[in-house]
């Protein structure tokens, strides 16, 4: 369920007037989404995305969000392009909430990606990782370390009721991931939440990167690593090698890798894996029976997080070194 906020037509009719957007015919909202509230609205000139930007989304962020998709649109990467309002500006407000409008992207997400779709998807990163060069606005990335800390004090003294041993598990993935994260790789813009209900594919052909509201600034290797997570294991938790294989050939037709980012590829993986199994324990455990929201399995990301702890080589990912 995406839509927290519900809008009265008199009032979006209204907020309409303020957008070089035409008359309004429909709208409807949008069921997927966990962050905000989403509305498919179809006017006289062309259908759009309305976002009502909810608690969980800091107001101050919003301007790095906007100016982000205008600078990659601006950089050749295909995706959405907020409305400037008559006035200039991207942001607006209805029902109490801040809001804009975001133009319509073709396309859907797919349920069953294949090795072909995941050499699409690597090389659209890396698209959007030299796109995002030149971008002024900073944003750190509030889930790496110091993040996943913080979720782990939320989370920890209940780890155990979802699987036994899993406190001392966990610790001990902190503890060596503080000692060992990588410091001295390119960073830039990276996306930080490139799954495949954020990329729109017509057909096999990539048709854009959406949902750009965990974007900030860290690693690039670091979204590489996020992207095999989501793409490349198959619903049994076995990691797909030719998918792997696939995405990083793809990825490094744009921007080849280095080769210390090739070396910190399984720290950074097994990185990426406690981030979002963190997340979903956290939610796991906090958010109450009979609440309009899914809860996604954290054991699905402990089990990828045990893979990558058991790499001894860049390799196992389908690299050619």
């Amino acid at each position: 369920m995406a839509v927290y906020t519900d809008i009265a037509e008199d009032e979006l009719k209204w907020f309409l007037t303020e957008y070089d957007a035409g008359q309004l015919l429909s709208y409807k909202g949008i069921a997927e989404g966990v962050e905000n509230s989403n509305f498919l609205l179809h006017t006289s000139k062309a259908p759009l995305i309305l976002t009502l930007y909810e608690k969980r989304v800091e107001k101050s962020d919003l301007p790095f969000f906007l100016g982000l998709m205008q600078h990659l649109s601006a950089g050749g990467l295909s995706c959405p392009l907020p409305l400037p309002r008559k006035d200039g500006a991207l942001l607006g407000t209805l029902s109490g909430r801040p809001a804009a409008l975001i133009s319509f992207l073709e396309g859907m997400w797919l349920r069953k990606p294949e090795a072909k779709h995941c050499r699409e998807v690597g090389k659209a990163l890396a698209q959007m990782h030299v796109a995002g060069e030149g971008f002024a606005l900073k944003r750190p990335n509030a889930l790496s370390l110091k993040g996943w800390q913080t979720l782990w004090d939320k989370s920890e003294s209940r780890a155990d009721e979802v699987e036994p041993g899993l406190q001392n598990e966990i610790r001990s993935d902190l503890n060596f991931l503080q000692a060992s994260w990588p410091k001295d790789l390119p960073d830039g813009i990276i996306h930080a939440d490139l799954f495949p209900d954020n990329v729109f594919f017509l057909g096999d052909e990539l048709s854009g990167l959406i949902d750009f509201y965990f974007a900030c600034n860290d690693l690039l290797a670091y979204d590489v690593s996020i992207c095999l997570n989501a793409w490349c294991f198959e619903k049994d938790g076995a990691y797909n090698i030719t998918k792997g294989m696939q995405m990083l050939e793809g990825y490094q037709s744009v921007r080849p890798l280095r080769d210390e980012e090739i070396a910190a590829l399984p720290t950074l993986s097994r990185g990426s894996a406690l981030r979002f199994f963190l997340t979903r324990l956290y939610d796991w455990l906090t958010t109450p029976e009979g609440a309009m929201v899914t809860k996604k399995d954290p054991l699905e990301y402990l089990r990828k997080l045990r893979f990558h702890r058991q790499i001894s080589s860049p390799a196992e990912y389908g690299l050619s070194l």
